[in-house]
């Protein structure tokens, strides 16, 4: 999710707020300051209400943060980059760069997030009982309500359905039973569509019934993960179209490089404007030494175009994404929308440049060979 707010970094995993999490967090505290905590004691102010409110939902947004962590952890000690953890209208979800290479892998990673709402789901409910207790009501209506939310939490992730968590257990075991990491895919998914038609019924016919809000939300639910399933049946597609193609059969070849001492006004007059082309190689004796792309250009200011050079915007060498001749497409295009990234180079084993592959290229072939295959 690219339009999110950058908070924080742990483990270097970036933690970000999707817009859209401050329109949930203020319907969640509304919900809880107007409906249910003036249930739990009519005599509380509205400021403690309100207050109590706003504290419930960040604990809440918390819990899902922790889920979140509990696949991240596991996936890094796993051997699975995480690039970051965004909080969104449906809760948060973990961004792992690519897919695990061992179905036991898999499984561990799906299972850590529901087992994390479970512990949390106890240690509210041991904070319920203590408010129970001690006779402290504020106590029981913030964890009571945080107790279950974190169990629901737990089990509907448990739902066997991709590409909720208890979906991607089952895909793991078909995986590990059938050793097809494709078959298991299309398993989970398939089932992961079936359950999202049935939230779907299921909420027309609450809604129906009367129950408008909440027919509304279960059919929102099920149409959210009647995408999120799609998608993965759309990749699924994808990968068969890729599977035995390399780095070499798409590259361009015909790639015009610019030396780093070039200034930005002349490579944009001479060599942007001209070709239509947005992205340079920059190539210092005869080796590849950085990236200089639109979007670099771009960022600089305008009116220092004279004064700086390609190297004082292009991307490093040894921040650069590369690509070997003999890698397969399906993992190059795995990493570059994983990395958000539209150019890889591509290098050979003496650090020379013998091509490039942009996204521009990959879509066009796969459009190519769709067609044939119609």
């Amino acid at each position: 999710m690219r339009n999110s707010i950058k908070l924080f970094r742990v483990l270097g995993i970036e933690v970000g707020l999707d817009y859209s999490w401050f329109l949930i967090f203020g319907l969640l505290t509304w919900t809880l300051a107007s409906q249910l905590f003036p249930r739990v004691d009519w005599r509380w102010s509205p400021a403690f209400t309100w207050t109590l409110a706003v504290v419930t939902s960040l604990l809440f947004f918390i819990s899902v943060l922790a889920h979140e962590f509990g696949h991240s952890a596991v996936a890094l000690l796993s051997g699975v980059p995480v690039r970051r953890i965004t909080l969104f209208f449906f809760g948060g979800i973990a961004e792992i760069a690519r897919e695990p290479r061992r179905a036991f892998d898999e499984f561990l990673i799906a299972a850590a997030g529901p087992l994390v709402s479970l512990i949390l789901a106890v240690g509210f409910g041991t904070l319920w009982l203590f408010g129970f207790l001690l006779g402290v009501r504020s106590l029981t209506a913030l964890g009571g309500w945080l107790g279950g939310i974190n169990l629901s939490l737990a089990l509907f992730n448990l739902i066997p359905g991709f590409p909720l968590d208890g979906g991607r257990m089952l895909r793991a075991l078909v995986w590990g039973l059938t050793g097809s990491f494709h078959r298991a895919t299309h398993i989970a998914a398939r089932l992961g569509q079936g359950i999202a038609y049935i939230f779907i019924f299921v909420g027309i016919l609450r809604a129906f019934q009367g129950n408008w809000t909440e027919g509304i939300w279960i059919a929102f639910i099920g149409w959210f993960l009647m995408n999120a399933a799609t998608q993965s049946v759309q990749q699924l597609a994808l990968r068969d179209l890729l599977r035995g193609f390399t780095a070499r059969d798409v590259m361009t070849t015909d790639c015009v490089s610019v030396p780093p001492q070039l200034t930005l006004d002349v490579l944009v007059d001479q060599m942007v404007m001209p070709t239509g082309r947005r992205c340079f190689p920059v190539i210092e004796d005869d080796h590849l030494v950085g990236l200089v792309t639109l979007h670099r250009i771009k960022g600089a200011r305008r009116d220092k175009w004279r004064e700086t050079h390609v190297r004082d915007i292009m991307i490093p060498r040894d921040e650069m994404i590369t690509a070997r001749p003999d890698e397969p497409l399906e993992a190059i295009f795995e990493r570059m929308t994983s990395d958000g990234v539209n150019q890889l180079p591509v290098v050979d084993e003496d650090g020379h440049m013998i091509g490039l592959v942009a996204r521009d290229n990959v879509i066009s072939f796969l459009r190519t060979r769709a067609e044939l295959a119609a």
